[in-house]
């Protein structure tokens, strides 16, 4: 019988002890997210990002549209939401799970106006009202979930914010679904540019009301006057008319649905 060094059998025993450590911790699906526990970001949300999604035309996901089961119970996705309205309990999930990808295929954005919801088609645009203020918000379901029987929703951190309950962790809600033909028409502003110098701002305004054919406003505020195209009321056109700025030499042009400075 071959004489093997001891140093040589502890270090293939040891090799062997690491992959298997390797080997368990890609199949444990627990180690999917970096933080055990959710929590709130270090920041409260911006005045832009509480701003309500935008209902548009959506192609409906395939994969997130399938019968699907979760912790032994079966769910059924619906295939239009239409006339859906529900009343129940609303939470919301923030940093443990934002950068990763959500139901239908989109990365989680907890400062983003989105929510999860067990049956309703990815995505889909729902109004959510805090019946205990008021408040409500306009959301875009990306996502399944909450697998909890006595909750409805699970909003964006964002969202939870903008209807007043993301230091209680829950609040009692209605849900209404909102379609391209019943969403409310609300015109759109595009913010340009803004400057410290009047004359240029004008000059500049005169330039894109020829160009585009659209209303300008300025607006002045802490010494800077902000220029904005405007209103206008077809929200297709509003993005097309963006995208045109953009690819020009406005990049920090954005969408507004105020004339209200931010």
């Amino acid at each position: 019988m071959m004489w093997i060094p001891k140093y040589i059998i502890l270090a293939v025993i040891t090799f062997i002890l690491s992959g298997c450590s390797s080997s368990v911790s890609k199949t444990d699906h627990s180690s999917r997210y970096k933080m055990k526990h959710d929590a709130a970001p270090l920041r409260a949300p911006t005045t832009l990002e509480m701003q309500d999604a935008v209902v548009s035309q959506v192609v409906k996901s395939a994969s997130a549209g399938r019968p699907y089961t979760v912790l032994g119970k079966n769910y059924t996705p619906m295939l239009d939401e239409t006339g859906y309205t529900e009343e129940g309990i609303a939470s919301w999930y923030g940093r443990k799970f934002h950068g990763y990808h959500t139901s239908n295929g989109e990365i989680y954005d907890m400062f983003a106006m989105t929510a999860a919801h067990k049956t309703l088609p990815l995505p889909s645009f729902v109004r959510v009202t805090n019946t205990e203020n008021g408040k409500s918000v306009i959301v875009r379901v990306n996502d399944r979930g909450p697998f909890h029987d006595d909750r409805i929703i699970d909003l964006s951190y964002a969202a939870a914010y903008k209807l007043g309950y993301y230091n209680h962790g829950t609040a009692k809600v209605k849900l209404e679904a909102i379609t391209l033909e019943d969403s409310p028409t609300r015109p759109s502003y595009i913010q340009v540019a803004a400057g410290s110098t009047l004359e240029n701002i004008e000059a500049l305004a005169f330039r894109l009301r020829q160009q585009y054919q659209l209303p300008t406003s300025i607006v002045e505020s802490d010494t800077l006057y902000r220029l904005r195209l405007g209103p206008i009321k077809d929200a297709e056109q509003a993005q097309q008319v963006l995208e045109k700025l953009k690819q020009n030499q406005f990049q920090n042009a954005f969408l507004l649905y105020s004339e209200q400075a931010l």
